[in-house]
């Protein structure tokens, strides 16, 4: 009996489904926990810059407290999406998707509205602007990126094929 076949081939599927997540799925998880981590530098640099500003620590507790908690909640529904649970996929691409990207653009759109000079901007940043900025382009990215892996056909196939 040859047993380097068996150590050697994937586990056969149990009741139909896949064992493992496709590398749309796998590949939306890992943009998910980058846009958290990208998210937790701009909070460092929002809490630095105001504790450098005179705020005391613990007005900023409250706001501190929130992020963390949309953190953790991320972390949570992104593993959860690679298990193949479409109600994470579902909150992820309507809480973060939506409302997370909203929450990223409106401010930026709205000086831009209000006649705010892209090129003046740049011009008086200081390095830790720039940090800012790219993180959050970064972090925009890695959104937009996973939301739109989340429902590549492979994506969907799984999500169907899994018990709710």
């Amino acid at each position: 009996m040859n047993h380097s076949s068996t150590l050697t081939s994937p586990p056969a599927p149990r009741n139909g489904l896949p064992n493992q997540a496709p590398p749309a799925v796998v590949a939306a998880m890992s943009l998910w926990l980058f846009a958290v981590a990208a998210g937790a530098f701009e909070a460092v640099l929002i809490v630095s810059r105001a504790l450098s500003s005179g705020a005391a620590f613990g007005e900023l507790l409250p706001q501190i407290a929130f992020r963390l908690a949309v953190f953790a909640a991320a972390v949570f529904l992104a593993l959860r999406l690679r298990q193949g649970r479409n109600w994470a996929r579902l909150t992820l691409a309507a809480g973060l998707g939506i409302f997370g990207t909203l929450s990223l653009v409106i401010e930026p759109a709205r000086w831009l509205l209000d006649g705010g000079s892209i090129g003046e901007a740049v011009a008086a940043w200081a390095p830790m602007d720039f940090l800012f900025a790219g993180s959050r382009i970064l972090h925009l990215l890695a959104v937009l990126g996973a939301v739109t892996l989340m429902f590549q056909p492979r994506a969907n196939a799984f999500f169907r094929g899994r018990p709710a």
